[in-house]
């Protein structure tokens, strides 16, 4: 165990932030609890509402003041550092931290360097002394059914003056604890103060086994190993326990389990960072809530909202996802064992789809609310109408019904892997014909009751793209969607010439839903429009988008991660956008980590067929990086270099399986690889080996991979199509009748 005066990776990432950025702050304790504040001031119009501790959607104090005799301590005027797990004020010569700890409803605020006592108030307007267990004063909390106790570290006695709670500067500071009751808040304060040295060091070592271990990353790009580290450990804040393993979608709103945002998450926050075993629980625990009732026309699907309150399945689109991540799953993990365990929720999941919502073409029918773009008004219609077949929807039942090909041909069922194949054989027919016309260089949004195709250019054409095997016009609507759906800050839910446009989603011309999917940015969809990039062969393009983000992380908002919108157009006199929504919001961070790894780096296993694509995508500008990646049972562990020639090396360690090379203009290579050896890839630009070594760095075999014409003038066709593309760019007010 490192001790803890060591030198931690975490004490790295420290980071500075100054009072006029006055950034949120974010920590959970990996459970039902999160605490919430700004760095100097809780302003902001909707989250300051959230400042201090919140557990299981419950408020329980607004945060706190500190004193130093009398004379309560100026926030406004601190120096603030924040750590992966603390955060720090210096007051000129005393020295404040917060800590929270893992799968405790405790904090720790300690105040070192005083000269007098110190001072702790509790804020929140129904936070009231009512008790006292020995020296633990005892509190109400915000929401009723909660207790919080205040102790000083050491335990000694305190006092209170008003509603300040002193101690003795010796004591260094206190112990918060939250309970049902007051003996189980003071006796969880007490366990606290009897073992808290351990269990910092195991938050610790947690966050450290996490970047150390499962997205170990480390390059010259000082920058870009700073951003991966602070996404990740944002990305883990909200990978939880609060009802079973599961992924907040956001915070402060979203703390709980929502289907749709949970699936979206899991390749970015569990699979690609090897935490299998956590992602097996999500899987099975949204199974158990699976609806089986035959009669119901939500037969089949999984929630869409599971929440300590209530279990909602109003969405077309998270049963999809789940079925689809149950596939990525054992893709990565190897599991198969979670096939047979499943597999009659995935029958049970497209069976319900068929007999209650599938139309005569194929297509997976809905409400007008049931797609992501879900926001509707005070008379419940739709801001951004989407029924009855939205182009999004009909790319995942179509996955879906792929994914159980996938698992009945596993389970030899081969009449339901005939049915399925069959209808998604209908369903891309048809999808062709009806999505696309010739006056569009874009796909429809939607098709209307009537079958008629509406053509709102919006993102969700992006996860259409499998859809239809012309990779012209795939180009020509990655262009047409970057140029007037993609913003430097990120991709707008609408585009900028439509009358519904909103540039800014919180704004005093508008309520901010009409413009939540009608203009606002969503950091969540970068994903899939730098995926759409990358697979056309601009991962040049796309990684501006990705430096932009990393940036972001490191300089805006929540410290270390990435919020939920954004506005689509700077206020007057900025150059950034205003972010908004969720401060931290879970698929933003993971789309983000999803894309880097699979498509940048370019590592998709598949081990129920034992197999992995290594197809790297890395930009110019980056010259080194190493990294590890967990695959199945077994670790990878890569390097790249690139100087005239470069270079690609994985080392496999507890892993064999068929390694796909595919690194365009070249031929496909494939390599059988085993544990012990070491796959090298050397590229220059006419010529591409690939080696395989043992352990005593012999060569096992060597392939020279042919240069392709017809790759290399597919590529080049493509990029005659996106030269030149650039990010979106705000128009005038005047051309949006929304604001005037």
């Amino acid at each position: 165990m490192m001790n803890m005066k060591e030198k931690s990776i975490l004490d790295e990432m420290k980071t500075f932030v100054a009072s006029e950025d006055n950034r949120s702050i974010s920590f959970t304790n990996k459970e039902a609890a999160f605490y919430f504040t700004q760095s100097h001031l809780n302003n902001h119009p909707e989250h300051a509402y959230f400042a201090g501790l919140n557990i299981a959607k419950c408020r329980i104090f607004q945060g706190y003041h500190l004193y130093h005799g009398s004379s309560k301590l100026d926030n406004q005027q601190s120096k603030v550092c924040v750590y992966p797990y603390k955060m720090v004020r210096e007051h000129e010569a005393l020295t404040e931290e917060l800590w929270m700890l893992d799968y405790k409803n405790v904090l720790e605020v300690s105040l070192t360097g005083a000269e007098q006592q110190i001072g702790l108030e509790l804020l929140g307007d129904n936070v009231k002394a009512i008790g006292q267990e020995g020296d633990i004063l005892v509190f109400s909390a915000l929401t009723e059914g909660w207790v919080i106790a205040v102790g000083s570290k050491r335990l000694q006695p305190v006092a209170m003056e008003g509603q300040i709670i002193y101690a003795d500067a010796k004591d260094e500071g206190f112990y918060i604890a939250v309970g049902k009751t007051a003996a189980e808040a003071a006796a969880l304060l007490r366990d606290t103060r009897d073992q808290v040295d351990r269990l910092k060091m195991e938050r610790i070592e947690r966050m450290e086994n996490l970047l150390l271990h499962n997205t170990n990353m480390s390059s010259s790009d000082e920058t870009l190993e700073l951003a991966h580290r602070w996404m990740n450990i944002t990305m883990d804040q909200l990978v939880t326990r609060q009802q079973g393993d599961g992924i907040y979608a956001g915070l402060p709103w979203f703390n709980e389990y929502w289907g749709r945002d949970q699936f979206i998450s899991m390749p970015g926050a569990v699979l690609v960072s090897g935490q299998f075993e956590t992602a097996r629980n999500i899987l099975l625990s949204f199974a158990k809530f699976q609806n089986t009732d035959k009669d119901s026309k939500f037969f089949g699907r999984v929630p869409n909202i599971l929440a300590p309150e209530n279990i909602d399945y109003h969405t077309t689109d998270g049963t999809p996802r789940f079925i689809i991540q149950l596939q990525d799953y054992v893709k990565y993990s190897g599991d198969t064992e979670i096939i047979r365990e499943l597999y009659p929720a995935v029958i049970n999941s497209i069976q319900g789809s068929i007999d209650h919502w599938m139309d005569e073409k194929g297509y997976l029918m809905h409400a007008d609310n049931e797609t992501w773009m879900d926001a509707r008004d005070s008379e419940l219609r739709s801001y951004s109408p989407r029924d009855t077949r939205a182009n999004d929807i009909q790319a995942l039942w179509y996955h879906q019904l792929l994914a159980g090909v996938y698992f009945a041909e596993y389970m030899n069922d081969e009449d339901h892997a005939k049915q399925w194949r069959n209808i998604a054989k209908q369903l891309k027919d048809n999808f062709e014909k009806d999505y696309r016309d010739d006056a569009h260089p874009y796909l429809a949004d939607r098709l209307d009751k009537e079958g008629k195709p509406e053509f709102s250019l919006r993102p969700n054409q992006l996860f259409a793209f499998d859809m239809f095997d012309d990779e012209a016009f795939a180009c020509q609507a990655i262009r047409t969607a970057w140029e007037e759906l993609v913003y430097p800050w990120g991709v707008a839910s609408l585009d900028r010439n439509h009358p519904l446009f909103h540039p800014f989603h919180l704004t005093h011309h508008y309520h901010k839903d009409a413009a939540y999917h009608n203009g606002a940015v969503w950091i969540w969809l970068n994903g899939i429009a730098m995926q759409r990039m990358i697979e056309a062969g601009e991962e040049e393009v796309a990684y501006q988008l990705f430096k932009n983000m990393n940036w972001m992380a490191l300089n805006k908002g929540v410290v270390g991660g990435l919020c939920e919108n954004m506005d689509a157009y700077p206020l007057e006199g900025e150059d950034w956008a205003k972010l908004t929504g969720a401060y931290l919001q879970a698929w933003s961070n993971a789309e983000h980590l999803r894309v880097w790894y699979q498509y940048f780096l370019g590592v998709r296993p598949d081990l129920i067929n034992n197999t992995l694509t290594l197809a790297p995508r890395i930009p110019g500008e980056i010259k080194d990086l190493d990294y590890r990646i967990k695959v199945g049972n077994g670790l990878i562990t890569a390097s790249y270099h690139a100087d005239s020639v470069k270079e690609y090396r994985y080392q496999f360690k507890d892993i064999s399986l068929t390694a796909t090379v595919d690194v365009s203009p070249f031929e496909i290579v494939e390599m059988e690889v085993v544990s012990g050896s070491e796959l090298v890839i050397t590229q220059t630009d006419r010529s591409l080996t690939v080696s395989l070594r043992d352990g005593q760095n012999e060569a096992i075999k060597e392939i020279e991979a042919a240069w392709l014409q017809a790759r290399a003038d597919q590529r080049e066709r493509n990029h005659q199509i996106l030269k030149g593309v650039s990010f979106a760019e705000p128009l005038d007010l005047k051309h949006h009748p929304v604001v005037n």
